[in-house]
């Protein structure tokens, strides 16, 4: 029976027990039961990445898959997306760039275009692949997720219907040999349905990225951290791009551009004084 309370508390005093990996100061690092300098050291970041979230070593294919998501579909150097405008905020303030992409980073948890979705979009097919095992219909399941959640992760898009990320993406994990795996066609039998349907909607990055994320065997919670950096190589460029310009110059908006609903405003005489 595990031992709770201070008992509990005072075991761990001075002694965390992992399987992760140590640095042995002067000698060597172990990552995950493997010497870091040895028997990792021909990994690229990206499979290193990898290893340290499942535990798993992914092969020259697999890797080059997420790398090439990452760099199609996450890296887009444009100050007025919703995370990059953070950084290029942080730049424009004289922030630290730790600081800033550090922020950009944090709100990419967001619901609709960020992590969220993401976690969404790989749990969806996970949990329907489950039911479609058991003999339950596609319009079944789907029609099910419709009415409980109102979406369906991965699917729609708030500014244009079309994905420009997809054909891309498809043509490279054809060429990869990915293009064929349970969840992706999962995730374009969804659309087909969705598109038949009242819905009209179309599958957007999101869905295949998490489709053809689930075909290399990840789970939902391997999906999110792997995910949680791929804004970088987008959120870099726009903080020092802001830094390099006049300080506060950044999309400033003038106060004749604010709608102002509230009391009535002051009305100050020469002197300073509120009449």
């Amino acid at each position: 029976m595990t031992m709770r309370g201070p008992q509990q508390l005072l075991e761990s005093e001075d002694n965390w027990k992992t399987s992760m990996g140590a640095w042995f100061p002067g000698e060597r690092v172990v990552y995950r039961g493997k010497d870091l300098f040895t028997e990792l050291k021909d990994q690229r970041w990206m499979g290193l990445l990898l290893y340290g979230i499942t535990g798993r070593l992914f092969n020259e294919k697999q890797v080059t898959l997420f790398e090439s998501l990452w760099a199609i579909s996450t890296s887009f150097p444009d100050p007025r997306l919703w995370n990059n405008r953070i950084a290029a905020l942080a730049g424009t303030a004289r922030s630290t760039r730790t600081l800033g992409i550090a922020a950009a980073i944090a709100v990419s948890e967001a619901k609709i275009y960020g992590h969220r979705a993401n976690v969404g979009a790989i749990d969806f097919f996970l949990r329907t692949k489950r039911k479609l095992d058991d003999g339950k219909s596609l319009d079944a399941v789907v029609g099910q997720e419709l009415k409980k959640y109102r979406w369906i992760p991965g699917y729609g898009r708030p500014i244009t219907a079309i994905d420009e990320r997809i054909p891309p993406i498809m043509e490279l994990a054809n060429t990869l040999g990915f293009a064929d795996g349970p969840f992706v066609q999962l995730a374009f039998e969804v659309e087909r349905f969705l598109q038949n349907g009242r819905w009209r909607m179309n599958m957007n990055i999101t869905g295949l990225a998490a489709a053809l994320s689930a075909d290399q065997g990840l789970k939902t919670y391997e999906y999110h951290c792997l995910a949680t950096p791929c804004f970088i190589a987008g959120i870099v460029p726009c903080i020092i791009d802001s830094a390099e310009k006049p300080e506060g110059t950044f999309l400033p908006l003038s106060c004749n551009r604010i709608t102002y609903e509230g009391k009535a405003h002051r009305n100050w005489n020469r002197t300073g004084r509120n009449q």
